[in-house]
């Protein structure tokens, strides 16, 4: 018996829907991280990036528990000395809710190569409206 090992030319991707305002940030964020990367597929090999797209609508109105609206915050620096800014939950909320999602899932993939073309199959969009119809996505219900 040999090792399956997928080769590029046999990888086939699905859109998949998923709707965030099914699920907390957290579960939401591992069944996003687990279709880009292409976990749940049987031909799931570990240097071969066989993920799917992933379309999620709703972005701003992602749940939270907790006192985490307030308490989470945001880091990013500008790369100039003292130049750290920070945002809470509901600032980024309002300004950017794509990024509550966007930075979830990127923590929750592996800091490897194939990091980067897994985030550009990720498309966010903070309404119920979105420009991927023509692709025809699966709707995939987030437990």
């Amino acid at each position: 018996m040999k090792t399956f090992s997928q080769k590029t030319a046999d990888i086939s991707r699905r859109w998949i829907l998923i709707d965030a305002k099914d699920a907390t940030l957290g579960r939401l964020s591992t069944e996003i991280a687990k279709y880009l990367i292409g976990k749940y597929k049987p031909t799931y090999t570990p240097h071969i990036d066989s993920g799917d797209y992933v379309v999620v609508i709703n972005a701003a109105e992602v749940p939270v528990t907790g006192e985490k609206e307030t308490d989470k915050i945001y880091y990013r620096h500008s790369g100039f000395p003292g130049g750290i800014k920070d945002a809470q939950l509901k600032e980024v909320r309002e300004k950017f809710p794509e990024r509550i999602i966007e930075s979830a899932v990127k923590g929750m993939l592996p800091k490897n190569k194939l990091s980067p073309e897994r985030m550009a199959r990720l498309r966010i969009f903070p309404g119920s409206e979105h420009t991927h119809t023509a692709q025809t996505p699966e709707k995939v219900e987030v437990k």
